[in-house]
């Protein structure tokens, strides 16, 4: 008789999340075929549907929907039993996986690859670039181990790790190099890029111009720092970007960048991980070595800034 394996709950769990069976089995690095047998086989097993098959997306049953709550659990428990025996010999060795925010990843994540290999060469890690309250989600549902995201979360079940804190820079067309940096409030006026909802810097940049929904035809979205950067090469607006970006992002565009005015926005960049996780007292050593190069990256950033221009 075929009973329910650790296979079967890794590939619905992934059915279950991605909601589609393309990007699941891409997930779990097996053909669609060979992922939709396993799940039949599974559904063959309990004698019922997990999954109504439409024709560009699937639905789960209700049985499916608690089916998939209690397999995220047995799959984040034994997760976690693995953790502790790595724990106990050689901790920070093997598969880690370690989300990072968009606004992040590009400058911090090549550096802290390199400097992590050096220093635990055993450690397997798997970076995923995603929004920070998809990180999240996946931290809470145990598909992530760690990520490194804009500080605070706010959720109950997440250890919370300061690493550095980096300030946010004005990029404005080339020609506008020599005129007063603007305000606040000058900045409400201005056509001002930003990125796309879902990004935690276009919320932190909302703010410190303190414009607040519905926003005006003037504001202006991009998918990413470089578009928008970019975009004001190109004379048609400005943008802020954190200054651990500017070396990268604005060596191709005719730009300028200059400091805004005191207090000048700024963010904290931290490392969270589930508080049960056995592999903690790691994290911490490990969120140390990436603190280090986050910190020499956003000194990096500052350098490239020039002196503060008269503010307007």
């Amino acid at each position: 008789m075929i009973s329910i394996s650790m296979r079967h709950l890794r590939y619905f769990e992934a059915l279950a999340h991605h909601r589609h069976f393309g990007r699941a089995a891409e997930a779990c690095s097996i053909s669609q075929p060979a992922l939709s047998l396993q799940i039949k086989e599974l559904e063959e097993i309990l004698g019922a549907p997990l999954v109504e098959r439409g024709m560009r997306q699937i639905r789960l049953t209700r049985l499916g929907e608690e089916f998939a709550t209690r397999a995220r659990g047995i799959l984040q428990a034994v997760d976690e039993l693995e953790d502790l025996a790595r724990a106990s010999h050689s901790p920070l060795a093997g598969r880690l996986r370690i989300g990072v925010i968009p606004t992040v990843a590009p400058y911090l994540l090549p550096a802290v690859m390199q400097r992590l290999g050096e220093r635990f060469p055993e450690l397997d890690l798997r970076p995923r670039e995603a929004v920070t309250q998809r990180l999240v989600d996946d931290l809470v549902e145990g598909r992530l181990d760690a990520a490194i995201v804009a500080l605070p979360v706010s959720e109950p079940s997440l250890t919370e790790h300061a690493l550095f804190e980096e300030e946010f820079v004005l990029v404005r067309p080339l020609h506008e190099a020599a005129l007063p940096v603007p305000n606040p409030e000058t900045l409400r006026t201005m056509r001002l890029l930003l990125l796309q909802e879902g990004h935690c810097f276009r919320e932190q940049a909302l703010s410190f111009c303190n414009l607040s929904l519905p926003l005006s035809r003037d504001l202006m979205e991009g998918s990413s720092l470089t578009t928008l950067v970019q975009m004001v090469g190109a004379g048609i607006g400005v943008t802020l970007i954190p200054q651990m970006a500017v070396a990268i992002e604005t060596r191709s565009a005719a730009v300028s960048v200059a400091r805004l005015a005191a207090p000048r926005p700024s963010r904290t960049i931290g490392m969270v991980w589930r508080r049960t996780n056995p592999l903690a007292g790691s994290f911490e050593q490990m969120a140390i070595i990436v603190g280090t190069v986050g910190l020499a990256g956003a000194v990096a950033g500052a350098s490239a800034v020039p002196p503060d221009w008269h503010l307007s």
